[in-house]
């Protein structure tokens, strides 16, 4: 798409910030690698000490009808949505209702013996050896169709383990899947519904919700893939499946703001369970991996930063919070399979120069 498009309906809440920063140089850089990876709609926002400094709408949220991005537009989360299910898992924890340490046999009837050593944490932390129901194989599922959680639970079951729990790192969505359906059996509470009123409703997160296709929901985008260069509406993908803990949401740049403010307080959390939450994964080795509970655990230029990209359905996201200097950058895009990691730690450089 030609960059006199994308300026045409590009939408701007622009705060004051040091002058160091040009905006119209972000700007091209932000339009210059959605051309590049032909992305047909970004909302991004960049937090410095926990107020909004830029927040903006790039191309469209809807192609067909023309419809620009905004920073109200509402976008799906992918596994952005991850750290709130860890978060869901914490509060429990805190509560003294469930332990990390737990075998999660014992909260799931007629388990294999090859989850008797499988605990809380190791699918907090992608430890399990689960295998990823995304995954071609033994654990594929067709993404058309409706499962109860009990049809979810079964298949996990069924499939062999990809290695002992705890002794390797492996990214399974079938673990946060299992996460979500051990909430609602600790709680009693579906864990969307858990997150709407201990995490969403006190932040108001105003937007921020579980998918749902058949809602009305102002300012919703469509998400698109890309099929030989040429731009298609996303797949269908079942109700049920729209709604597991892996990252089924909905929110917009401004709901993630507020988002990343609460994590440097204590009002969901205490400094412990985040702590724990930030803390790379001990193998069985003795060695450690870079990732916590929902996030992955890095460093760039010296600079510590926490972030997660997420994808589905269409739509692909990311958030990096550089927490050492207060700064964090959302980028939410509606195609799949591109790299908006890439952009938002780009435009971190713009406020950091120590990072380009």
């Amino acid at each position: 798409m030609k960059r006199s498009i994308f300026l045409l309906f590009n939408l701007l809440l622009f705060c004051a910030f040091p002058k160091l920063v040009k905006a119209d140089a972000i700007d091209d850089f932000v339009l210059a690698q959605m051309k590049s990876q032909h992305i047909p709609g970004l909302s991004m926002a960049v937090i410095k000490n926990g107020q909004i400094v830029k927040a903006k709408g790039y191309g469209l949220a809807n192609v067909e009808l023309n419809v620009p991005v905004s920073p109200q537009t509402i976008f799906q989360s992918g596994s952005v949505g991850k750290q709130f299910t860890a978060t869901a898992v914490m509060m429990l924890v805190e509560q003294g209702k469930l332990s990390l340490d737990d075998k999660i046999s014992q909260y799931f009837e007629n388990s294999p013996p090859s989850w008797k050593n499988i605990t809380v944490r190791n699918l907090l932390t992608h430890t399990s050896g689960i295998k990823d129901y995304e995954e071609k194989g033994e654990l594929a599922i067709n993404l058309t169709r409706d499962y109860t959680d009990e049809e979810l639970t079964a298949k996990a079951m069924a499939a062999s383990l990809d290695f002992p729990p705890g002794e390797q790192w492996k990214y399974s969505n079938t673990g946060y899947v299992l996460l979500g359906i051990l909430v609602k059996k600790v709680s009693g509470q579906f864990y969307g519904d858990l997150l709407r009123d201990r995490v969403f409703k006190p932040l108001d997160m105003k937007t921020t919700r579980n998918i749902s296709d058949v809602d009305i929901i102002p300012n919703r985008s469509s998400g698109y893939t890309l099929s030989s260069s040429v731009l298609k509406n996303q797949e269908y993908v079942s109700p049920s499946l729209n709604r597991t803990a892996d990252g089924s949401l909905y929110f917009t740049v401004f709901d993630l703001a507020k988002w990343d403010a609460a994590l440097y307080t204590e009002k969901l959390l205490k400094k412990e369970s985040f702590k724990q939450i930030w803390t790379p994964v001990t193998l069985n080795s003795g060695k450690t991996y870079p990732y916590g509970f929902g996030w992955f655990l890095d460093t760039k230029n010296g600079h510590r930063l926490i972030q997660h990209s997420g994808g589905w359905q269409g739509f692909t996201t990311h958030i990096s919070r550089y927490v050492d200097d207060k700064l964090t950058v959302v980028v939410l895009t509606n195609l799949a399979g591109c790299q908006p990691n890439k952009i938002a730690n780009g435009v971190a450089g713009f406020y950091l120069p120590a990072l380009k």
